[in-house]
């Protein structure tokens, strides 16, 4: 037995849970050994969270494009996992699985991005939409854009998050008031806004249960 089937048992048999970073790396990058380039990554990036947040040209460089690709393409299909369980029920009856979704989509970036969950009349997730990346503030999201998003994709309400790449989660006094004006942006079309969430990597922070909407 080489060493990716004796892997591959162990994952099968205690869970891929019971295995460590490199070894799991190893097991995605089709090593043989997670001592080699596995733990070589590690080392250089500090972390599994690190290694996701590395912009393709840092990894590129020295391991090539295929492995920035192959790594961004297990957090696609993540997302993309826990993005079915939202399209099935109510976003709202799971909380918990919303934040995980959300934490996964964000809470590792080293940038701020803005997206929107378009909801059907049943709070079904319909699609999540990225509309605004880079450094954010109440001048640089746009409440013309929301909206025109939401109509486009016939939501009957929305969710809204960002990221703090800070680590803070706590929302700032700029947050509170976009989101107020997105709240009556959308009121005007008839669009609930049930949520705005700030998000980072330990956790999100709901604005709805702060009293904010």
């Amino acid at each position: 037995m080489n060493a990716m089937e004796s892997l591959a048992r162990r994952a099968r048999r205690y869970g891929a849970g019971s295995l460590e970073d490199a070894e799991l790396l190893a097991l995605l990058l089709g090593r043989a050994r997670p001592g080699g380039l596995p733990r070589r990554l590690l080392a250089r990036f500090g972390s599994v969270g690190s290694l996701w947040r590395t912009p393709p040209p840092e990894i590129e460089a020295d391991f090539g494009p295929v492995l920035w690709a192959r790594l961004q393409a297990a957090r696609e299909l993540q997302h993309r996992c826990l993005e079915e369980g939202l399209q099935r029920g109510p976003v709202l009856a799971s909380p918990a699985d919303t934040e995980r979704y959300l934490r996964s989509l964000l809470g590792s970036l080293d940038h701020e991005r803005f997206v929107c969950l378009h909801l059907d009349n049943r709070h079904r997730l319909i699609r999540r939409e990225t509309l605004f990346r880079g450094t954010l503030d109440g001048a640089s999201v746009y409440p013309r854009e929301v909206v025109k998003s939401a109509l486009a994709h016939n939501a009957a309400a929305v969710i809204l998050a960002h990221n703090h790449p800070s680590g803070v989660a706590e929302p700032s006094a700029a947050d509170e008031h976009i989101t107020r004006r997105l709240k009556a942006a959308l009121g005007l079309v008839d669009i609930r806004l049930l949520d705005h969430l700030v998000v980072t990597h330990g956790g999100c922070v709901s604005l709805a249960a702060r009293g904010l909407l």
